[in-house]
């Protein structure tokens, strides 16, 4: 598996085209999200919008992880949302 590997990080971005419900806050794919997330861990698992396609607005793109995914709080959520990916990149917050 790809988690294995320290080097590999995943990207958890555009999450909401793939989901079968079509609406906010697309509860169908956060369990994919989660799955994603304890492979991967907060140091490793980005978020992102892909807001150019995204079919919801941008505000809620974030909220999706923010507000609705309660598994996700403190230094795990900041960590998806943009601690870890600077972390990784080695810049400075």
């Amino acid at each position: 598996m790809l988690a294995k590997r320290p080097n590999v990080a995943a990207k958890v971005s555009a999450i909401p085209c793939y989901a079968a419900d079509k609406t906010y806050p697309f509860r169908s794919v956060q369990p994919y999200i989660r799955r994603a997330f304890d492979a991967f861990g907060p140091k490793r698992t980005f978020w992102g919008t892909d807001w150019s396609r995204l079919p919801c607005s941008y505000r809620q793109g974030v909220t999706m992880f923010t507000e609705e995914m309660p598994w996700l709080k403190g230094s795990e959520l900041e960590g998806v949302m943009g601690r870890g990916v600077c972390d990784w990149l080695g810049w400075k917050i």
